[in-house]
Formats: C-alpha cells, structure tokens, sequence
C-alpha cells in the first residue's frame, strides 16, 4: 500500500470530534501534572500525534470547501474589506 493510500485510509477511519476530544482529555491530564514522567511522554506523543491529524483533516476540509466555491477554476468568492461591510451591516448607529 502506497503512502497516499495509507493517509486516505486513515482519513476515512478518522472521526475528528472524538480525536479532539481526546486531545483535551490529555491536555486536562498533562496540565494536573499527577502522571509519571513516562506516561506524560507517551501522552504527549499521543496528543502530537492527534494534533496533526486534526490538522490534516482541517485541511483536507479547507480544500474540499475551496473547490465546491470554484466556478469553471475561478474562485467565486470575493475579497472581505472587513470594515466597510462590518459598519453596513450594523444598526442602531453604534460604530
């Protein structure tokens, strides 16, 4: 199996919300520090490992995302000016 075909097949066996749960489960451990040395190490290589592939699959996402908004290869969206469009769309006059 190609490596490419290895990442797919993790990706689809990949459940994001219950990796980042996880994630925050090793943190909340790591941060009250009751752990050994040892079994700190193992859960910190654990929470990269996750964070990675939470990450990839946040790509993998973002990209999906951009090619449903494209149109014929042209992107179809258009630049944010955030403050003229944030002051539009505000009411009551406050700025």
């Amino acid at each position: 199996m190609t490596q490419k075909e290895q990442k797919k097949k993790e990706n689809n066996s990949f459940n994001f919300e219950s990796s980042l749960n996880e994630l925050e489960k090793l943190v909340d451990a790591l941060e009250n520090g009751d752990l050994s040395l040892e079994q700190s190490l193992q859960d910190f290589e654990r929470g990269i490992n996750l964070t990675r592939a939470c990450q990839s699959a946040l790509t993998d996402a973002q990209q999906k995302v951009q090619i449903l908004l494209s149109e014929n290869g042209k992107p179809a969206l258009e630049d944010f000016s955030g403050s003229n469009n944030m002051n539009d769309n505000k009411t009551g006059g406050e700025k």
